[in-house]
């Protein structure tokens, strides 16, 4: 039957399942393939993700030596607004040596003549009597004076990247300490820039050093990585912070490089790392206002001296209007000023953080890693414990990030990997949600006609309640045939249409009693049907509901003959319809073993039984006829209804099987079986057959009298006995006789 192609169903479905799962393997090597290009969007979930440690776990503020002389909104309200003349910012300097400075850095740019100078204020008066105009231009320019106090001090002034060639020259390209090379030349390492402003050259020459105050941003506007040294039109250049621990130090300098990139800067003995690109990630800490001393205080001499003494002193600006405003991944307005000062503490403090060079590999190992449990969990375990795996692998990676940061300052990310076995997650158990709707959809297609809704809905519910291929089991079979069919059809014979309605007419309500039963339809042949119970799924009343079936098969037959019959009658006498109303069945049921699967040949097979139990089902529905009943069971399925209403009919001997086989007919259901007058005949009955096969025929005869006069619907059987009997007075059977009656026909 046509639920013999779930075997190639099944293959479908693997097939499906190694589909699904190269699906996912392409799924996997993509994400690879997008991790390791690193767009945009991957690297800034990564950098996310660092924020989120950075802001979970910032740098605990110490006592570091570092101070910010900040030119705040107050100061520039007691002083004037921005540029001050230079003479303030030499008594600026000048106080903070007086207050013991160990080093003053500028995050501010000298690229430009001060215009407040005397003899440009004399040459900008035009109304200026010329004496004055002289005495003004003997003056000290404004720069000299501010040159003076560099030279009183040690002063790291600031310098600017430009990414174009104006406001630059020859001389501006050479930095005031030479950075020595260790390994590999770092330029190739480093964007290059084609050009430099520098202080004024005056100024420029007065400094202890020159570094560069450029801060860029990652491509999201997040301040996280600071350069420590450039390349500029082919020279190196510290950055403001790394020339401020130079000069602090007194010691050389040297960048060195391995095969990946920049590993470390180095001031004498201290060793700075850094990433490929020469930047070093900032540990940053919550903004501190301790760090800020402000510029009006220390002019005026208000400013406390611990605040100063000793430190690496920064001037910079925290006034909104000087625009000099940082996004970090703690504070999304910070001065710029403060991230150099974050900068420093972190060298100072050593409290780096790190991405090692090794760190994007691993990355990939664990995408593939988790990406393969994935893949082959999800279809092995199913969706609710492969979810777990996922919980579980998501917090071992949440924490073994935070263990790595915490304990060991290593920045890896596992976000990405996150996201893929999410994605194949989610893939996979969508695959496996199709898979089992295809196979669910399957089973419907390939079961539908022969069982039950509910039986349906079973199986589609829990395949594996299918099992496909030889299966050895206990079952009870079922043939049904129409009596007298070669009749009817000759009586269609002119019109063959008519009848297939009828066979269709009589096969529905059948089947429907069947199915409502629990029984699979195994075929159809012609008028005769065939089915089990018992599989494909269990059904451990398989008996009783085969037995429940075929009284209900007779009552749908009594109710379809009454429809007939009134439709005959309504038709009486129109001409050309032909009409039955005495459609007849016989039935035999039979239980035992068998093996049940596909069974056929390679290119075509059908999901099937065979047994010796099955030939006798078959045998048993032929000999109703011989025994004038309706149903014929075999004493297998007798012995698991014995509360139901039957009457043993032989000992009999099937053609083609030389074992005798007790059989009995089925009258009805236990009600009948409990009526005081079945029970009479029962026993009358069982009291013929005994004497029979004891050969009292006079007995046997008497008890059969009474029998038929108490069932007349039992005529045939009666009369079958009676000519036995007198057969077996005129001709006496042999005397190893059992009472087996042996069939001649099938």
């Amino acid at each position: 039957m046509a639920i013999g192609f779930l075997r190639s169903s099944a293959a479908r479905l693997a097939r499906g399942l190694r589909q699904g799962r190269l699906i996912a393997l392409l799924i996997l090597a993509a994400a690879l393939a997008i991790r390791a290009s690193d767009p945009a969007p991957v690297e800034s979930l990564r950098l996310r993700g660092f924020d989120l440690l950075q802001e979970l776990f910032p740098r605990t503020a110490q006592e570091e030596p570092v101070a910010i002389v900040d030119i705040d909104d107050a100061s520039l309200a007691a002083i004037g607004q921005w540029p001050w003349p230079r003479t303030i910012l030499a008594d600026l300097v000048d106080r903070l040596a007086g207050l013991g400075a160990a080093i003053i850095g500028f995050d501010v740019f000298f690229a430009e003549a001060d215009r407040t100078s005397p003899a440009l204020i004399a040459a900008a008066l035009p109304g200026l009597d010329p004496a004055s105009r002289a005495a003004l231009a003997r003056l000290p320019s404004n720069d000299e004076v501010f040159a003076a106090a560099l030279r009183r001090s040690r002063v790291v002034l600031g310098a600017t990247a430009l990414n174009g060639t104006a406001g630059s020259s020859e001389k501006a390209a050479t930095p005031k300490a030479a950075l020595v090379r260790i390994g590999r030349d770092a330029r190739a390492y480093l964007d290059p820039y084609p050009g430099i402003l520098r202080p004024l050259p005056a100024l420029d020459a007065a400094a202890a050093g020159v570094g560069m105050e450029t801060i860029r941003p990652e491509f999201d506007g997040i301040v996280r990585r600071v350069p420590l040294v450039f390349s500029i039109r082919g020279a190196l250049f510290p950055a403001l912070a790394f020339d401020m621990l130079r000069v602090l130090t007194g010691e050389s300098v040297a960048v060195r490089t391995g095969d990946l990139g920049i590993e470390e800067l180095l001031v004498g003995d201290n060793r700075i790392p850094t990433d490929a690109a020469g930047r070093v990630w900032v540990h940053f800490a919550r903004h501190e206002r301790g760090l800020y001393v402000s510029a009006k205080d220390v002019l005026a001499g208000a400013a406390d001296p611990a605040r100063i003494r000793g430190k690496l002193v920064l001037v910079g600006t925290s006034a909104a209007g000087l625009i000099d405003i940082k996004a970090t991944p703690l504070d999304p307005a910070l001065p710029g000023v403060e991230v150099h000062a974050q900068l420093l503490e972190t060298i100072l403090g050593g409290s780096y953080i790190s991405r090692p060079s090794w760190a994007d590999g691993a990355e990939l190992i664990f995408i593939a890693a988790i990406g393969l449990l994935m893949i082959v969990l999800v279809p092995l375990t199913g969706a609710r414990w492969t979810l777990l795996v996922l919980g579980l692998a998501a917090a071992g990676v949440v924490l073994g990030a935070v263990f790595l940061y915490v304990r060991h300052a290593v920045m890896l990310d596992g976000s990405f990997a996150l996201v893929t076995a999410a994605v194949l997650y989610t893939y996979l158990v969508y695959a496996n949600y199709r898979r089992e709707e295809n196979e669910r959809r399957l089973i419907r297609s390939a079961f539908a006609q022969y069982l039950s809704p509910a039986l349906v809905e079973q199986l589609a519910a829990d395949p594996t309640k299918l099992k496909l291929g030889g299966e050895h089991r206990t079952m009870t079979f079922l043939f049904c045939d129409i009596r007298n069919f070669t009749a009817i059809s000759e009586r269609y014979k002119d019109d063959p249409q008519s009848l297939t309605r009828l066979i269709n007419r009589y096969m529905t309500p059948m089947t429907d009693t069947i199915l409502a039963q629990r029984g699979t339809i195994d075929k159809y042949i012609g008028d005769c049907i065939m089915a089990f119970w018992n599989a494909p799924l269990p059904d451990p009343d398989h008996a009783r509901n085969a037995c429940l079936g075929a009284l209900g098969m007779m009552r749908a037959l009594e109710k379809l003959n009454a429809a007939l019959a009134a439709e005959a009658a309504e038709a009486a006498g129109a001409p050309g319809r032909i009409l039955t109303t005495d459609l007849a069945i016989g039935i035999g049921i039979n239980t035992g073993d068998c093996i049940v699967g596909n069974m056929g040949s390679e290119l075509r097979f059908d999901y099937s039984v065979l047994g010796d139990a099955v030939n006798l089902a078959s045998r048993l529905e032929s000999q109703s006829k011989t025994y004038g009943v309706t149903a014929v069971i075999g004493g297998e399925t007798e012995r698991h209804v014995t509360d139901f209403a039957t009457l043993e009919l032989d000992l009999i001997a099937v053609k083609g099987r030389a074992e005798a086989a007790r059989i009995f007919a089925l009258m009805g259901g236990p009600e009948l079986a409990s009526a005081p007058e079945f029970a009479a005949l029962r026993e009358r009955h069982a009291a013929m057959i005994a004497a029979y096969r004891a050969r009292r025929w006079d007995e046997a005869r008497a008890a059969l009298q009474e029998c038929r006069r108490t069932a007349p619907r039992l005529a045939r059987l009666y009369e079958l006995y009676a000519g036995r009997i007198a057969a077996f007075e005129q001709n006496p059977p042999p005397p190893d006789w059992q009472g087996v009656h042996i069939a001649e026909t099938k």
